[in-house]
């Protein structure tokens, strides 16, 4: 088919990026009765009443209107005050940039600091929005391996070999995305001496953070000693509040450094909704009972999961944090695209492979624990009853 002459014309910093066996799976999905869908990053429960009542106050209140690009004073200082108090971390307003989602503080981070050429670590498997926005600054995004037989949490040594002089940070996400994997505290400060000992800078995505199971801990890098100048912290509302559609994140950083972004963040979508801001304001300020109820469903679901893909003959690298199960699915002798198109098709269970997570050809199958119990109970039925008539074929 001849090409139109727009994509002829488009810029080499857009590249390729596989989204189209996302698609296929969303088209067969749709053609599909009763499909259990296991796959997307998008919480089951609804957004708190309460934050959804401020939002409807705002509008009623006229509060149609720009905020400045860094968001609603108010907002920013309520950030700063729930870093504190959650994670230990000391920022103050003029250090925060509110944004459209995290997604957007990625980018606004990329434009900030990416110059051609420049490598950038990411831990991986991962959220491949940033090679995305890497490659979009003229950056080479470079895959810090995790294994599953550390849980896929971070080891140092993985980042130190992979360092050289075109290194200009490392992006840590902890809870990690797909893996659900929280790197220990003990590693997050040797990591803190590795990008103070090699002057780099660090990404850390911490949107998980609230969603920790114990005995694990979180800890923030940029509590430690030398890494408040050298961290952009990134959090948002999208998980821990069910606020995905509001699209509210921040970014944290020095002020110098946030005072250079405000026209960037300016020029990319002038504010974040005005609405989502009051929105968010309640999520932080107001109770808590509700999300706390909510962190007891994902623990009672993660718990149950890890015992029947256990069952079923599937091992997987016990998840620390978020609402996602990494399983490797290679007893069964297939590889996850076809085991999930498979599986799709065959009874109606969507799960994502590995390969949307930036590792080609995986073992690995994304599984998130975003539907009520029964309904994940059924899907695991349905699972075993699939591994079970392919057994043969497997052999």
């Amino acid at each position: 088919m001849t090409q139109s002459l727009l994509l002829q014309s488009t810029a080499p910093r857009i590249v390729d990026e596989d989204g189209s066996f996302r698609t296929r799976m969303l088209e067969i999905a749709a053609g599909l009765d009763n499909v259990i869908a296991l796959g997307r990053g998008d919480p089951d429960f609804h957004t708190p009443a309460h934050v959804v009542e401020a939002a409807k106050a705002a509008l009623d209140d006229n509060q149609h209107h720009y905020t400045g690009p860094t968001g609603l004073p108010q907002l920013r200082q309520a950030i700063c005050d729930n870093l504190r108090a959650e994670y230990g971390l000391d920022y103050t307003a003029d250090e925060i940039i509110v944004t459209a989602g995290v997604q957007e503080s990625i980018m606004l981070c990329m434009l900030g600091l990416v110059q051609a050429g420049d490598e950038v670590l990411i831990t991986s498997p991962r959220f491949t929005t940033y090679d995305t926005a890497v490659h979009l600054c003229g950056g080479i995004p470079v895959p810090v391996p995790t294994y599953q037989k550390d849980d896929f949490a971070l080891d140092v040594a993985e980042i130190e070999k992979r360092i050289t002089p075109k290194t200009r940070m490392f992006v840590m996400v902890s809870p990690n995305n797909p893996t659900g994997a929280v790197t220990p505290p003990d590693v997050i400060r040797q990591i803190a001496d590795l990008a103070v000992r090699h002057d780099i800078l660090v990404i850390a995505d911490e949107i998980y953070a609230k969603l920790i199971y114990p005995p694990h801990e979180h800890l923030s890098l940029a509590t430690l000693p030398g890494m408040k100048e050298r961290t952009i912290t990134l959090n948002g509302f999208s998980k821990t509040y069910a606020m995905t559609g509001w699209r509210v994140g921040y970014m944290a950083a020095p002020a110098d450094f946030v005072e250079k972004l405000t026209e960037p963040r300016h020029t990319l979508s002038i504010n974040t909704c005005t609405i989502s801001q009051f929105a968010a304001l309640a999520a932080l300020t107001g109770p808590q009972d509700e999300m706390e109820a909510t962190f007891r469903a994902y623990a009672e679901r993660r718990a149950y999961l890890m015992s029947a893909l256990s069952e079923a003959g599937l091992s997987y690298g016990a998840p620390g944090g978020a609402f996602y199960i990494y399983t490797n699915i290679s007893a069964t002798g297939m590889k996850a695209k076809p085991f999930c198109e498979n599986l799709l098709r065959e009874t109606g269970v969507m799960v994502f492979p590995g390969d949307m997570f930036g590792e080609p050809d995986s073992d690995f199958i994304r599984i998130s624990y975003l539907q009520p119990l029964p309904v994940i109970e059924e899907a695991m039925a349905r699972i075993k009853g699939f591994i079970a008539s392919h057994a043969g074929a497997a052999a």
